[in-house]
């Protein structure tokens, strides 16, 4: 009875938390005409498949900006994080904790507060309004909780690994590539996945730091719904498109984002 009645809690949160989606599904497969209050849970007939075209045709140019910065930015910062995990949890120095504790600091600042400096930052070197300036900004940003990633998963790979490669003459950097990295796979996947995803959805750095040609589709998505008469069709199905890369990301990589997270928790 205890299990029943579990899964039927589950089955209505499930519910509960789809409703959205389908709504946002019938109204971009209906005709403008037909989107009312009356009809807003009325299956569309016939199917209106015009949304996704003209979505697609305006969201072309920045959906390419925001291939370009996700993968970009994500595949620097994790490379960054690697890095910073491996010399803080492999090679301790000292004031290591100190400046791990400061670094981790970054992640609680909220983007509002250091918005107009970093604004000012960006424009000084030249980067304002360039997708390389947006790069670098989440890059930045992604660093703390990169490098606590990794650190944390490198702190419980055994010590004994280091010291036979350092045995045998590897350096900083062999030991690195080939020891640390072969067994990285799993924090590669988490740290690709919350990378990529943030990055993605992110929406006040892409508006506030760039010109037109270099928004991303966050910001593309937001002007779609703009004006007087919204076409509740259209922003719709521009939603739908831009969740596609995320969804997929986790359709594929979701089942060792959880093996990712624990990974390295338990020794022996």
């Amino acid at each position: 009875m205890g299990r029943a009645l579990l899964y039927l809690f589950l089955g209505l949160a499930l519910v509960f938390f789809l409703l959205p989606v389908y709504l946002v599904i019938l109204t971009a497969l209906k005709e403008p005409a037909k989107i009312t209050l009356d009809a807003v849970w009325r299956w569309p007939n016939p199917l209106y498949w015009e949304s996704f075209r003209i979505a697609w045709e305006a969201f072309r140019p920045k959906f390419q900006n925001s291939v370009v910065l996700a993968v970009s930015a994500t595949l620097i910062s994790a490379f960054i994080g690697a890095l910073n995990g491996y010399v803080l949890a492999k090679w301790p120095f000292r004031g290591a904790n100190l400046l791990f504790a400061l670094m981790l600091f970054g992640m609680f600042i909220p983007y509002q507060s250091i918005l107009i400096p970093l604004f000012q930052f960006i424009k000084a070197i030249g980067l304002y309004g360039t997708l390389g300036g947006l790069v670098l900004v989440h890059v930045v940003y992604g660093i703390p909780i990169v490098t606590l990633i990794f650190r944390n998963y490198y702190s419980e790979i055994p010590d004994e690994l280091v010291e036979a490669a350092r045995i045998d003459g590897a350096g900083f950097f062999g030991i690195f590539r080939h020891v640390i990295l072969p067994l990285s796979a799993p924090a590669f996947v988490v740290v690709g996945i919350w990378q990529f995803t943030q990055i993605w959805n992110e929406f006040l750095f892409a508006v506030t730091l760039t010109r037109p040609e270099s928004q991303p589709i966050t910001v593309a998505l937001a002007q779609l719904a703009g004006g007087e008469a919204v076409k509740w069709n259209l922003p719709m199905a521009g939603a739908i498109l831009a969740a596609l890369p995320t969804l997929l990301v986790y359709i594929f990589l979701g089942r060792y984002f959880l093996r990712g997270l624990l990974a390295g928790s338990v020794k022996g």
